[in-house]
Parts: C-alpha cells; structure tokens; sequence
C-alpha cells in the first residue's frame, strides 16, 4: 500500500458511540469541570471572601458603591452560594446563570460608579459561566422534574 492508500484511523463524532467519540467527550467533560472548579475557586476565595471578612478594599468599594455593609455581605453571601452550588451536579447550570446575573450586576456598578475602570472584567467572567450553563443545561430539567415533584 502506498502513503495516500494507507488506512487512517478514523474519527467519528462523540454521538457514534465509538472510543474516539468518548474520550473527546469525556475529555470536554473533564474540562468543563475543571471550568467550574477553577471558578468555583475564584468565586468562593477571590470574590467572596473579602466581602463576607469585610477585607478593607471591599469595605471602601461599598461605600463608594453606597451599599455599606448589608450590600458587601449580601453580595458576598451570593458569590459564596454560587461557587458552592457551581459544585453540586443538579445546581451547576442555575448557579451559572445565577452567577452570570451578578457579573451583570458588577458590570453596570463598573460603569457607573467606578468609570469602567474593570468593567470588562464581568464580561470576561460571564463567558465561561454561559459556557457552564449551556453544556450543563440538562441538569435544569432535572431540577425542574425535583422541584415539580415536591411541590
């Protein structure tokens, strides 16, 4: 056989079922798990941490924002809840968007109280949290299903 003649693995779609499918399916899954480690992380220790310690910064920044204290730990308590939730399989879609909300949130303070000094900031975390929401979007269903169930 010559080189152009030469039999090539082939590579079908995640789909197919067949072993290369899986481990790139598996491998995305990884991934995005990682993803949500990582910002988990961020959220929990980053984010909210200096809100709930009431760490100088965060402090100043909510007086400047005229939140004061029950806005910082507010604010706080919700970043906490949504890396905690980011980690639980049938929460991590909801705590995506839910996260994606508060960037928001973020973004206009950025712009209107601190002159887009870090607005883009929010923006760049909102990317991979639609990522998470998106590629995680059956566990809504199966919320819904829980939730339906109890009510």
């Amino acid at each position: 056989m010559s080189e152009t003649t030469a039999a090539t693995p082939s590579v079908t779609s995640a789909t197919t079922g067949t072993p290369a499918g899986r481990g790139r399916r598996r491998a995305a899954l990884v991934a995005l798990r990682v993803l949500q480690v990582l910002l988990a992380l961020f959220y929990g220790i980053a984010s909210a941490l200096p809100k709930l310690i009431a760490h100088p910064s965060a402090v100043e920044s909510f007086e400047r924002i005229g939140w004061g204290d029950p806005g910082m730990y507010t604010i706080g308590a919700l970043e906490l809840a949504g890396a905690v939730a980011l980690l639980v399989p049938l929460l991590q879609s909801v705590a995506a968007m839910a996260l994606s909300a508060l960037m928001v949130g973020a973004f206009v303070v950025q712009l209107t109280v601190f002159d887009g000094q870090y607005a883009a900031t929010p923006l760049l975390l909102i990317v991979p949290l639609a990522l998470i929401a998106w590629a995680r979007r059956g566990s809504n269903r199966k919320l819904l299903r829980l939730v339906r169930r109890g009510a």
